[in-house]
């Protein structure tokens, strides 16, 4: 940030706090209305004892903009603390869509008095948006559009534009039905615009729509904006009726949600519903225990196959010496191609389809790491032995083959579980991202010692062990 932005930070909030002291209605409106609604949301958060000051001084249009783009904990609280008149009057004025995703975070007994509060029209169609199931489309949309039909002229369709675009989330797009309310076209305002006013909406027509149906899920959104380039796109129902519009920023914010939770995930602790700061630390502490204590039961078959093989380690201690090298290099190489894999099948570079070559690239990448690994270890262990000449014993050249093809083989084995187990788990409807890294390190860690171990036996029979 700038030295200019900075004092334009500190001029604002010593304003805010001047006027705010004054108590006057009019003037405290006429502050917050002129300042951008990023820079409110700020004050928002800088001076939670006025909240909902803030929110009740301003323009209830201008409210709504501030209310929705606040964190989830600071709309309850405010929620909590205005008078029912002005709540009535902010939940009226949200979006649809946005009203939904703040209502469906809430207990159901407090949903049902804020309904309560809604106009009719209004309360119709929440109610609406939330039954269709959590993450779906039908979750996202507005029914605030603009609708035409074929046979209208460009004219009219302006005219149209001019009575209810004011209340529409956005006209970028014009949507063409029919008269039983099923989509035909969607056509961009600049086609009405360049056109003269007489020419019927039929003749701009290419009925190559590209629509989502209320109940996909919210990621296939995000991929059909992603590959179409679409501000917003029309939701229809299974009968093809026209039913709402999903904007681009309501599925960005859910990309963003998506990540924060794969982000977690992938970190080995269940997904956060507050952010870190917000949470109660009792349920921040349920959130990770579940998966430690599923990661600490795992690394004791680690324990399990030491003991399995405590006769070898008892005639031949120095093997293990190598345990941790050997592991962490195994859990390293898993844990890195598990979250490349996640990430792909995230932002669509990878489907189940790609399975064979993702599998054949990892084999390659698996075998070209391990020997780049297995190299280093094997030369470490011959330099120390020719330094230090009794550290490995007089067989530390054979010490050194054993842990240079262990790495290898782990390192492989590593590679190919952790970008497999994303797509196995993708395959059977699951959340690719609870293959979180400490995880599949944990897996590896376990198959990797056998590995070891089994190698180790099979080359020192009848000379170490």
């Amino acid at each position: 940030m700038s030295a200019e932005n900075i004092q334009e930070n500190i001029d604002l909030r010593e304003q805010f706090e001047k006027i705010i002291q004054t108590e006057n209605k009019l003037e405290i409106r006429d502050f917050l209305d002129d300042q951008n609604i990023s820079d409110v949301a700020d004050l928002v958060y800088e001076y939670t004892e006025y909240d909902n000051q803030i929110i009740a001084g301003m323009s209830i249009h201008r409210a709504a903009k501030v209310f929705k783009i606040l964190e989830f904990p600071t709309q309850k609280r405010i929620i909590q603390e205005l008078p029912a008149t002005k709540t009535a009057e902010l939940l009226n004025e949200l979006p649809a869509d946005d009203r939904t995703d703040f209502l469906e975070e809430l207990p159901s007994n407090v949903v049902r008095e804020l309904i309560k509060l809604l106009d009719p029209e209004e309360r119709k169609i929440t109610l609406s948006l939330l039954g269709y199931p959590e993450n779906s489309v039908g979750r996202l949309m507005t029914p605030d559009y603009v609708y035409i039909y074929e046979y209208n002229t460009i004219g009219e369709v302006l005219e149209t534009i001019r009575k209810v675009g004011k209340d529409s989330e956005t006209i970028d797009v014009i949507y063409v039905i029919n008269e039983k309310g099923e989509l035909l076209d969607d056509i961009r305002i600049r086609e009405f615009l360049l056109n003269p006013p007489e020419k019927k909406v039929s003749e701009l027509m290419d009925e190559r729509v590209i629509s989502l149906n209320v109940f996909d899920d919210q990621e296939l959104a995000n991929e059909a904006f992603k590959m179409n380039n679409r501000v917003a796109l029309p939701v229809v129902s299974n009968s093809n009726k026209l039913l709402g519009i999903v904007t681009i920023d309501d599925v960005l914010w859910v990309a963003s949600e998506e990540f924060s939770e794969d982000m977690q995930k992938i970190g080995g602790t269940e997904a956060l519903d507050q952010p870190y700061l917000e949470m109660p630390v009792f349920q921040l502490f349920k959130k990770r225990i579940v998966w430690l204590i599923a990661l600490f039961i795992g690394e004791l078959l680690t324990a399990t196959v030491m003991r399995h093989f405590e006769d070898e380690i008892a005639k031949a201690v120095i093997l293990a010496l190598f345990v941790p090298l050997i592991i962490s290099s195994g859990g390293n190489s898993g844990s890195q191609a598990s979250t490349l894999i996640i990430q792909a099948l995230a932002v669509g570079e990878v489907t189940l389809a790609d399975w064979w070559k993702v599998m054949r690239r990892e084999i390659i990448q698996g075998l070209l790491l391990g020997a780049s690994l297995g190299i280093v270890g094997f030369f470490r262990i011959m330099i120390w032995a020719n330094i230090f000449p009794d550290i490995y014993g007089q067989h530390y050249l054979l010490i050194g083959v054993v842990v240079g093809i262990s790495l290898i083989g782990v390192v492989l084995w590593g590679a190919i579980t952790g970008s497999m187990l994303p797509l196995f788990l993708k395959k059977m409807g699951a959340d690719p991202a609870v293959s979180s890294a400490p995880f599949v390190a944990t897996l590896v860690d376990v198959t990797g010692l056998i590995i070891y171990f089994g190698l180790a036996y099979l080359m020192l029979k009848d000379i170490l062990l």
